[in-house]
């Protein structure tokens, strides 16, 4: 195991406080403020990323979970403690095993992930599923292709196949299982752009987003993420989709630094955030002619119970958008745009394979 770099004390201090302010949420906004207060402390421990110590009422972190992993899985480590304390001190039920029938009820109904603590294990695709992503696929590649017509067919033809097929999902009430990620550097500032690609997300790729606050053991400081949750397959498809639009629409703003309607480097945001907007709009259009077809959207309510029960406490803002003429540049070109799959890297440094 490499150097952790051990925090300084006022950090561990301050990190301390920060788990125990997580802890006091928690208990008030998940387990209604019946747990009793227990001792928060970080541990040596290698083999496991946490543990409930109940003759001790202690909740023990390791440090390797809280300096090396994102945020929300340390969170979500110390929820998944707290269901623990909670079956142990309130529930009083000691005859099953750890994770046993109550333990995963509990998690269940307040949004905590009952699997072994750390990031979400992924779930064994159907045979079914497995086609429609290898069709989806196929299509995003024929998406590449240099021939604008034959692109906006494929992705027209891939859009289609992912409505239908979570259409189709959603009305068979199909026992389905949720994941979340998390999306974004937190240590760099939120722009408008994602927040814009965040919005699409949600409109036209079948997850659910929030932005979520995080704490950052190493410097004491705070940062955002964004969480998405939703079926694996959209998972990944909106991860890619994120990652195609930044980098798009940075491609974009470099090719047209010479247009008139782009006054300086400071249109930058205008811009990039237009060439989402654009692309919102083109999908937009899309999803308008597909209802023709009998295919309209109308959620998917078990991931919107999934999504409450993490979330129970949401904040909406709204945010304005200077539409000058900079954004305007941004949506024409963005209204050109065909998502398709991403390079494959063959080396080190290069593209990554975001579809698999």
């Amino acid at each position: 195991m490499r150097d952790l770099d051990a925090l300084s004390v006022d950090l561990e201090a301050a990190l301390i406080r920060e788990l125990v302010t997580e802890y006091t949420w928690a208990n008030r906004v998940r387990f209604g403020t019946r747990l009793k207060p227990a001792v928060i402390a970080l541990a040596d421990a290698t083999t496991r990323h946490g543990r409930w110590v109940g003759p001790a009422r202690t909740i023990e972190l390791a440090r390797t979970l809280v300096l090396e992993r994102p945020w929300p899985e340390v969170i979500g480590v110390l929820e998944h403690e707290m269901a623990h304390q909670f079956v142990d001190e309130v529930l009083g039920v000691r005859d099953e095993s750890a994770h046993g029938e109550t333990f995963r009820r509990v998690c269940a109904d307040r949004g905590i992930d009952a699997r072994a603590a750390g990031p979400a294990v992924p779930t064994t695709e159907p045979a079914e599923i497995d086609r429609v992503l290898d069709r989806i696929r196929k299509l995003l590649a024929l998406a590449g292709s240099p021939n604008q017509h034959e692109a906006e067919i494929a992705m027209r033809k891939a859009h289609e196949l992912m409505l239908r097929h979570n259409i189709e999902a959603a009305r068979a009430q199909a026992d389905r299982e949720f994941e979340i990620r998390h999306l974004g550097d937190p240590h760099k500032r939120r722009s408008r752009v994602e927040s814009d690609i965040m919005i699409l997300l949600t409109e036209s790729f079948f997850v659910k987003v929030i932005r979520l606050p995080v704490y950052l053991p190493r410097t004491g400081t705070r940062g955002s993420v964004f969480e998405i949750s939703g079926t694996r397959p959209n998972i990944e498809m909106a991860a890619h989709v994120y990652a195609f639009l930044l980098a798009t629409a940075d491609r974009l703003w470099q090719a047209n630094r010479s247009d008139k309607r782009v006054r300086s480097g400071r249109d930058r945001l205008s811009y990039q955030s237009g060439v989402v907007r654009g692309f919102r709009e083109k999908l937009g259009a899309e999803r308008v002619e597909l209802r023709g077809t009998g295919l309209v959207w109308r959620g998917d309510a078990k991931l919107d119970d999934f999504y409450r029960a993490r979330h129970p406490r949401v904040t909406t803002r709204r945010t304005s958008i200077r539409l000058d003429g900079a954004h305007a540049a941004g949506r024409e070109a963005g209204r050109s745009v065909v998502l398709h799959k991403p390079v494959e890297s063959s080396g080190s440094g290069g593209p990554t394979r975001l579809l698999r």
